[in-house]
């Protein structure tokens, strides 16, 4: 029997975007660690954290990247995006500027990641809702029209947090599950034309490492 730092079946890469100060540290760590900092510094580069969950029967290792959000950073964190099955695009509701650029960072992770990639929108600091600036219809519908999963979060009080990450890492399993179903019914059908090596690759299904979609 293998640890349980092992025992799972899937590793799917997830990166956090979205400007600097949006709370995109805090919803890492109360997510993998259960922790909020209220004095967390900017991110500079890249952190990454990781979590196991069930999904079904299987055991699913989210590997979460928590990219800077600052613009400095931003030649070192694109390379981080390829491999990624899955992103969170945070903006801050008390900070409409922070929602305006959500636009800019959907083009930059588009340009940098494969487009089937799982997307959510998520607005982080609803513990703040009196100054709010971002309306909750408004962003919803803006996650409708770009078919992108949306939720709102308070990374202080915990509100929604694992949902976020649940829901997304759920999307995910169920595309690569679908993926695998196309697979093996294109395999069945050719089977019989298939030399021995090219059927070799389907083997290794077991665990794969950032599956791409």
């Amino acid at each position: 029997m293998g640890s349980a730092e092992e025992d799972y079946n899937f590793v799917f890469k997830v990166v956090l975007i979205g400007e600097s100060g949006v709370g995109k540290t805090n919803l890492l760590s109360r997510f993998t660690r259960n922790e909020f900092n209220h004095d967390s510094r900017t991110t500079i580069g890249v952190e990454f954290s990781t979590r196991s969950i069930l999904v079904g029967d299987a055991v699913v290792k989210a590997q979460i990247w928590d990219t800077a959000g600052l613009e400095r950073y931003r030649a070192i964190t694109s390379a981080y995006y390829r491999g990624a099955v899955g992103a969170l695009v945070v903006f801050d509701i008390t900070k409409h500027q922070t929602y305006n650029v959500v636009d800019r960072w959907l083009k930059e992770l588009y340009d940098h990641a494969e487009a089937s990639i799982v997307v959510m929108l998520v607005g982080n600091k609803t513990d703040l809702a009196q100054a709010r600036e971002v309306p909750m219809e408004e962003a919803k519908m803006f996650a409708d029209n770009n078919g992108l999963l949306f939720v709102e979060t308070s990374a202080l009080d915990s509100t929604n947090v694992e949902q976020a990450f649940e829901t997304i890492l759920k999307e995910i399993f169920h595309k690569v599950q679908k993926q695998k179903q196309r697979s093996s019914q294109s395999n069945l059908v050719s089977l019989a034309s298939e030399s021995p090596e090219s059927t070799a690759p389907a083997q290794m299904e077991k665990r794969p490492c950032c599956v791409a979609l």
